[in-house]
């Protein structure tokens, strides 16, 4: 999701990640709490003194903000979900989980687990003020932490929206998954919420945009175009669920597979395998074990005039795992796989032995028919047109 973002430091076991856009919000934050919040809070002082106090608050605001997605890690690994890394960007930030939750009543609380630590947090800096408030008077940190106070309460009641993907709207499908039973409808549900508000949102910023809120009008607008997205994406990722169940890859893999020899010349690949059977990722087979493949990254990195003294046992791409599939893997850890990896092809061997070959275009293609047949059993795996 995030390709960009570079790994900063493992809490808890998780793996805290910033996105480039992370930065533009960063700052503006930092340069509207200097320019605006903190000069009207505690006037009188110097510019310096408000960029640093703007430096304070961003920072603890920002780390609010990963508490509440840390909550969302620790309440997932407390039900058996791996969190794959924790990322800050642009609209704030997100637990990246490995998969979905298994059970309703999992879902509820992985989701509840954020806007809780954001109260907790809210109340923890309202009390901190109040202290520091009462021992060295009002000034320029208990500005700071009123801040916090405000702006974590602002954070967990945003979040409770019934909105899918926002945790309220989690929150909201949990419910309607226990009550029904059937993850996908209360996904397609929960998801219309979500719709509704992006919808919202982006009227409020052309509204904005009109009455000249240029930067206000813009940034509703982004949120809006993010809030569909992701409820989109959420609805498409649930559907492939539910109409790939249990199935295995075999069931869709290309077999018997095209192959090469380790002693075929790359212009022999070319024209008579790769053109001739209209392929461009080709497995490399020895004495019925593979080897291998080739690929048409391997041939651009060969100059054309060497391809005929170039043999295929020269160049090709070692079997690796990157690349190697079980026949029993299901196809929902193929996708899996394809998001980590970025590969789109691969070989499926069992002890050594090539049984076929899977691509995305051939999950793509199956999901498209059973998408048009409408009708499955997902607990199964059946197809009953």
């Amino acid at each position: 999701m995030f390709a960009n973002a570079r790994t900063i430091v493992t809490l808890f076991g998780f793996n805290i990640r910033i996105d480039p856009s992370w930065i533009l919000i960063a700052a503006l934050i930092t340069w509207s709490l200097a320019t605006y919040s903190f000069p009207a809070a505690v006037p009188g002082l110097s510019q310096w003194t408000y960029a640093g106090l703007a430096v304070v608050g961003a920072g603890l605001f920002f780390a609010s903000l990963l508490g509440h997605e840390l909550a969302h890690g620790l309440a997932a690994k407390r039900f058996g979900v791996q969190t794959r890394s924790i990322t800050l960007f642009l609209f704030g930030g997100v637990a990246e989980l490995a998969r979905e939750p298994s059970k309703a009543l999992h879902e509820f609380w992985i989701a509840l687990a954020g806007p809780v630590m954001s109260l907790v947090l809210a109340a923890f800096f309202a009390l901190l003020a109040a202290l520091v408030g009462a021992t060295v008077g009002e000034g320029a940190m208990v500005a700071v932490l009123h801040y916090l106070a405000l702006v974590n309460v602002v954070l967990a009641v945003f979040n409770l929206l019934p909105a899918f993907p926002l945790d309220g709207g989690r929150i909201l499908r949990a419910w309607l998954w226990w009550r029904g039973g059937d993850m996908l409808s209360a996904t397609e549900t929960a998801a219309n919420t979500g719709r509704i508000l992006a919808y919202g949102l982006m009227g409020l910023g052309l509204l904005g945009l009109f009455q000249g809120m240029i930067v206000g009008g813009f940034w509703q607008i982004l949120i809006g175009l993010f809030i569909l997205g992701a409820a989109n994406t959420s609805v498409e990722s649930q559907r492939i669920r539910a109409l790939m169940g249990h199935r295995p890859v075999q069931s869709l893999m290309s077999a018997p597979a095209v192959t090469t020899a380790p002693e075929m010349t790359l212009a022999a690949l070319v024209n008579r395998v790769m053109l001739a059977q209209r392929v461009s990722f080709v497995p490399v087979v020895e004495d019925g074990r593979v080897l291998g493949h080739m690929d048409t990254d391997v041939l651009q990195s060969i100059d054309r005039e060497n391809w005929a003294s170039t043999t295929v046992g020269d160049v090709y791409v070692k079997v690796s795992n990157s690349v190697c599939i079980v026949p029993d893997m299901p196809v929902l850890e193929l996708f899996e796989k394809i998001a980590e990896t970025g590969h789109r092809k691969f070989m499926v061997v069992e002890r050594g032995h090539l049984m076929g070959v899977v691509s995305l275009s051939d999950l793509t293609r199956q999901l498209g028919l059973l998408t048009r047949i409408g009708r499955n059993t997902p607990n199964t795996g059946e197809v009953h047109p």
